[in-house]
């Protein structure tokens, strides 16, 4: 995850301004020339809040209605390339969040470039200048998106419940990391959904795919938690899901309508889990579209302000983000139009609409619209959505001061570079800096910037190889969107 906390000196801020509060809007990009920057001569620009509420507050109140709402909306984009209309979802509905689907098995290059260019549709007319929250899923087994040179083959959440807590841990830092330098920072994982083994071959959703932890909730909740603080050591935000589960039904909600949960209720012990991922840092959390009999017969979870006001937010303590599950192509809710899906799921308390089909945007972002011009508690609800979200965002680092993309390799960029590789912030390009570098990308570690240490980092960034033996601004260009994506 990007965890901007900004190419400045927070420390120095603090001690400047004592122990008063600050909250100020997020800063827009500072141009990159070839002159020293204020920042290269110790001036500290006031670009960040004190707190994450403040710099939510702040971003809320310079954005347009329309880029507020954006904010409500992951829209799907294939992982291969990401198409018009979900680019056009972007920069004409201003949706402020994507998934990427399909599956790719190129390896984690062409992902950084593919991330680092939908980083830049985040323009201050589309979105307001606040970066996309870019997700996956990443779960292993039969649901691994990223694939490849570049990311290790995962394993069945089952088999990995199989292993001890350290094993689990030491293998989740690692997949964990892959995932956030391939520019993703959302990982829609893990499975905290509880299946019995005399069901689980009858439980399409899950079980049928090996994607839960174990066969009874107190592993379910140990291995869960175990992967999602392994995972999140990187720096990704995880999700919990499908809340309040998927393990005691038999269809699969994306397949099939008329999904329904017959057993779990309000205090069931499948619940466990969901409140120990919780409380173990999950900052998301993924809520079904299946009904559930025992807790709210008349409403898909998904629409249900008992799951997600009563449950989610009074039960489970839950101040994060809820997205829903795919509502855009589910069969599960085919019966209500794509503009009823998004306001019923936002009137009962959601926070992110998740489509998977870029084509019901329009439809869904002009009803919620239109429900907040003429409804007062709908759009009370909207705000307060889109203020979580920020405030997530703001947990993250994303609106926080960004690296302007400008082709050239100044101060600003290299200190950058020093933060993403973890050494001391000179902003100057010296032989250690180019030997981390030398070593992040795979080129000989010599110390010395050639031909060979351009091409590796061209590969590592999913650049053609042009030839350059230096820095060209094309190159530094790339590496400053990938920046963009990581800090």
């Amino acid at each position: 995850m990007r965890h901007r906390t900004a190419p400045f000196v927070v420390a120095s801020l603090l001690a400047a301004l004592g122990a008063g509060t600050l909250v100020v809007s997020a800063a827009p990009p500072v141009p990159e020339t070839a002159r020293v920057t204020d920042a290269a001569a110790g001036i500290v620009p006031v670009a960040l809040a004190l707190t994450s509420a403040g710099q939510a507050q702040a971003t809320y109140d310079r954005l347009t209605t329309a880029q507020r709402i954006g904010q409500l909306f992951m829209v799907g984009g294939n992982v291969t390339g990401l198409g018009s209309a979900t680019t056009t979802a972007v920069s004409t509905y201003h949706v402020g969040n994507l998934i990427l689907t399909g599956r790719t098995t190129t390896g984690a290059a062409p992902v950084r470039y593919l991330t680092g260019r939908a980083d830049t549709l985040a323009t201050t007319t589309a979105t307001g200048g606040v970066p996309l929250f870019i997700a996956s899923d990443q779960e292993g087994g039969y649901v691994q998106v990223l694939q490849g040179p570049g990311f290790s083959r995962m394993p069945t959440a089952l088999t990995q419940g199989g292993w001890a807590d350290t094993t689990l841990t030491a293998y989740a830092r690692t997949w964990g990391t892959q995932v956030m330098r391939s520019g993703v920072d959302v990982d829609l994982a893990p499975v905290m959904d509880t299946v019995t083994q005399s069901f689980a071959s009858r439980n399409q959703p899950i079980g049928y795919y090996q994607r839960e932890y174990g066969y009874t909730p107190a592993v379910v909740a140990d291995k869960g938690t175990t992967f999602l603080k392994g995972m999140q050591a990187s720096g990704l935000a995880m999700t919990a899901k499908h809340f309040p589960g998927l393990g005691r039904v038999t269809g699969n909600t994306d397949t099939t309508a008329g999904v329904t949960d017959t057993v779990t209720t309000r205090t069931s012990p499948d619940i466990a889990p969901f409140r120990a991922a919780v409380a173990a840092g999950a900052h998301v959390l993924m809520v079904s579209s299946a009904y559930y009999s025992r807790i709210d017969a008349s409403h898909p979870a998904v629409f249900s302000p008992t799951v997600i006001r009563g449950m989610i937010r009074g039960d489970l303590g839950f101040t994060g983000v809820v997205v829903s599950d795919d509502i855009g192509n589910a069969k599960q809710v085919a019966a209500w139009s794509p503009g009823s899906r998004a306001v019923q799921f936002i009137g009962a308390g959601g926070d992110v609409v998740l489509t998977v089909n870029p084509s019901v945007i329009p439809a869904m972002v002009g009803a919620v619209t239109a429900r907040a011009a003429s409804d007062s508690v709908f759009r009370s609800r909207v705000q307060a959505a889109v203020l979580r979200v920020l405030t997530v965002k703001a947990q993250y680092g994303l609106l926080a001061q960004r690296l302007p993309v400008t082709g050239y390799l100044g101060s600003l960029t290299k200190t950058a570079l020093q933060r993403w590789l973890g050494i001391a912030q000179t902003g100057v390009l010296d032989s250690a800096t180019i030997r981390a570098l030398q070593a992040r990308t795979g080129a000989p570690v010599t110390g010395t910037w050639g031909a060979r240490s351009v091409a590796a980092l061209q590969s590592y960034l999913g650049l053609y190889l042009d030839g350059a033996t230096s820095w060209n601004s094309r190159t530094v260009a790339g590496l400053q969107r990938y920046l963009d994506t990581q800090l």
